[in-house]
């Protein structure tokens, strides 16, 4: 069945409003949001988002994992449905359309379609993922990984918080621990609208990133220990010097990254000293490498380089050096035939585009594996995200709101 002709839109108006309600829960002290994971303010925030779909009459469902699904039925019982998502939750210092833009896109989808009396074959399920970001409960993508088989319930309820809480806790806490099974729902599609993240859509003048590809990731946890004396008073020549050799293996991280160009990056984001005072010497420092490539190969020969190079650095030091996984996917190559009705729908409501790879860790990496699915991007100006300072506009989030719309009708198959 064909899809509708570039008249039909989305109301641009409606979902800007929604974006900017949802932005007075937790917000941040620079204009931008603090909504993490499993708080109080996740906590009102999915209950905005609930009588918005009760209000659009869909069904909500919850999972063990606190991931929430809602529903448009469809007229076929036994057509699979086709899934919209992103998440909710933000960074700490998070902007307000990191995530939120790609949840209440999928709402307006199915908003537009009730305001034109459509129907469709398939059901559409609008998803709201647990945990996507990671920033207390690592790793990021936690809810669609347990959904996906990734990761198991018990792992995820086990994560901590900087402050020892468990997942599994703060998920009961906030009254959000559904009944169903995870990962029980099978899936015809995945849908996912993002911001870029990054500044190559706005660079180009493009309205829509058609993303063909999201790079594999590896999160390195390392653990070094030397030991803790009095900086004024130990004389250099007798140090174990745990943040120096952290130092060093920045800087070397940063060279394999720049040895691997072009189509990788990998840098530091985060550091702990202990015991973290002024005239101290650290005798422990835990700190992650966050590394990145769309190739397999590469990724994988940068990961055994900087492990590599890491204890070297740490042994001529004296410094004990440990590394632990906490977080990985492989390279993602989304479905040609999605991406094709992307690429088609842009083009045919006229607005400009360019394939892309996204260079940020999604959902739509773990729903890969369960269904075909891709991805769509809007600009994001400077490329700014995870920062206060996030900004998009009004007619850049309609735009690619435009494009899901036709592609997930087309997908989900207007009803006879």
């Amino acid at each position: 069945m064909p899809s509708p002709g570039e008249n039909l839109r989305i109301n641009g108006d409606r979902l800007w409003d929604g974006l900017m309600d949802m932005a007075k829960i937790g917000p941040g002290v620079a204009g931008g949001n603090n909504r993490q994971t499993l708080t109080d303010e996740d906590g009102e925030g999915r209950h905005l988002f609930a009588r918005w779909c009760e209000a659009a009459g869909l069904t909500l469902g919850v999972d063990q994992m606190g991931n929430m699904f809602a529903t448009r039925p469809g007229t076929d019982p036994a057509a699979l449905p086709v899934y919209i998502g992103s998440h909710l939750d933000t960074q700490p210092t998070g902007g307000k359309f990191d995530g939120v833009l790609g949840v209440l896109a999928g709402l307006e989808v199915v908003r537009s379609l009730n305001d034109l009396n459509i129907a469709t074959r398939h059901p559409i399920v609008v998803t709201n993922w647990a945990n996507e970001e990671g920033a207390r409960f690592a790793p990021a993508m936690l809810g669609s990984g347990v959904f996906a088989g990734i990761h198991t319930l018990d792992y995820a309820y086990a994560r901590r918080d900087g402050e020892g809480k468990s997942y599994g806790d703060e998920l009961k806490r906030i009254g959000w621990l559904g009944d169903e099974e995870v990962g029980a729902r099978p899936m015809h599609a995945y849908f996912e609208y993002h911001i870029e993240q990054g500044p190559i859509l706005e660079a180009q003048n493009k309205q829509i990133g058609v993303v063909t590809h999201c790079q594999g990731l590896w999160w390195l946890e390392f653990t070094l220990t030397g030991r803790e004396a009095h900086t004024g008073s130990t004389p250099m020549n007798m140090r174990v010097n745990a943040g120096l050799a952290m130092a060093r293996i920045i800087e070397m991280v940063q060279a394999v990254a720049m040895d691997n160009q072009p189509g990788a990056v990998a840098g530091v984001g985060q550091a702990r000293f202990f015991p973290n005072s002024r005239n101290v010497l650290p005798g422990r420092v835990v700190f992650t490498v966050d590394l990145r490539s769309p190739d397999q190969t590469k990724l994988d020969a940068m990961r055994r380089r900087i492990e590599e190079e890491a204890a070297s650095i740490a042994a001529a030091l004296g410094v004990g050096c440990s590394v632990e996984d906490v977080g990985h996917f492989d390279p993602v190559t989304f479905a040609p035939e999605l991406v094709d009705r992307v690429r088609s729908a842009a083009e045919k409501l006229g607005y400009s585009h360019m394939p892309i790879i996204s260079g940020a860790g999604h959902d739509a990496c773990w729903a890969a594996k369960l269904a075909p699915t891709t991805m769509i991007m809007c600009p994001c100006v400077d490329g700014i995200s995870h920062n206060e300072a996030e900004e998009i506009s009004r007619d850049w989030a309609a735009a690619g709101a435009d494009v899901l719309f036709h592609a997930v009708l087309e997908t989900a198959e207007i009803a006879d």
